[in-house]
């Protein structure tokens, strides 16, 4: 398999960056502290990462930690380029600045994200063409290997051979895998996935897809397609990145209909988002209805805000702790069968 070496586009929401953006479904305003604790704007790079702030967070909640279930980690060379067109200021973006709050090594990053007592991540990685799944994948098996506190991530793409080297990933101990419909501009219903899907509802290994038309409409994202694969194999594990931005409502609507998709949090709810993708305030009853099926995402480290911002943002919903306790934990916990 021919090694390629880029990718093009990312997988963030637009907005804009301000500190008087709105809050989430309770309709409340506001933003975190600008002293590194949260809010677009707030310290918190990898040199000043507001460690204290998220430990605080999930001690007072009484967890062993964190579950985050949208990181990304792959190779260096990869992320670079990721960061470079976020520096670009691409229509992925916007055309509005995005600064990476933890831009740094890999080693860097990955103390970072431990000292914020996250006990679970992945290496939410993906391809933009055919040709490149299975190198990445590749990448991952070694990643996984020195990373054992990151879950085994692999990837796919709509190619000949994908059933292939998925089940290859799977033997190898692929825990979750990555999907990017907005950057990979292809239909998730395609055929030439149909047997992959099924092969991964089979094995029951989730699926982060990356399906909703945010921050740019694609040719095949929005709910549809994924609704016609869902139709195909309804015990596809689906956890719906972004919650579904902007189409959040459909998105419940789906996880609502089958029972083994669930939904991320992955910059919904935040100031940056909440300005362009509003969360509907009247749904906030559908998402303590699904409480035991959202987890927790964040897009770490291609944040343009501190990390303990997406948990304060989800804590202003006024949902409750035990709400807060499961999507921040106990979710990713059950789902991966991860110990206290």
């Amino acid at each position: 398999m021919r090694a390629t070496d880029g990718s093009e586009g990312t997988d963030g929401s637009r907005g804009t960056d301000g500190a008087d953006g709105s809050g989430g479904a309770d309709g409340s305003r506001g933003t975190d502290r600008a002293d590194g604790s949260g809010g677009a704007g707030g310290s918190g790079g990898a040199g000043g990462s507001g460690r204290e702030d998220v430990r605080r967070f999930w001690e007072r909640l009484g967890l062993p930690g964190l579950v985050d279930v949208h990181t990304h980690f792959m190779p260096e060379r990869v992320l670079r380029k990721v960061w470079d067109y976020f520096d670009a200021l691409g229509p992925l973006t916007g055309g509005v600045e995005w600064p990476i709050t933890y831009r740094a090594e890999e080693g860097e990053r990955l103390a970072v994200i431990r000292e914020f007592g996250v006990r679970a991540f992945t290496a939410m990685l993906y391809p933009h063409k055919a040709g490149m799944a299975q190198w990445l994948n590749s990448w991952a098996v070694d990643f996984a290997r020195r990373t054992p506190d990151c879950l085994h991530t692999a990837t796919l793409f709509p190619e000949p051979g994908v059933e292939g080297y998925v089940r290859e990933a799977l033997e190898q101990g692929a825990r979750v895998f990555k999907a990017h419909v907005q950057v990979g501009a292809y239909d998730p219903s395609d055929r030439l996935l149909d047997s992959t899907w099924g092969l991964l509802a089979e094995a029951g290994v989730p699926v982060v897809i990356h399906c909703g038309s945010g921050p740019a409409p694609g040719k095949h994202t929005g709910p549809e397609p994924v609704a016609r694969v869902l139709a195909r194999h309804p015990r596809l594990r689906l956890i719906v990145a972004h919650m579904g931005m902007p189409e959040y409502e459909d998105f419940l609507a789906l996880a609502e209909r089958y029972g083994e998709v669930r939904l991320d949090t992955t910059m919904a709810f935040t100031d940056f988002s909440e300005r362009f993708a509003p969360f509907p305030r009247e749904a906030g009853n559908r998402l303590v209805a699904l409480g035991d099926r959202i987890l927790l995402g964040t897009d770490f480290p291609n944040i343009p805000y501190p990390y303990v911002h997406q948990l304060h943002a989800l804590e202003r919903l006024g949902l409750g702790d035990d709400w807060l306790r499961a999507v921040c934990y106990e979710n990713g916990a059950r789902l991966f069968a991860i110990s206290p």
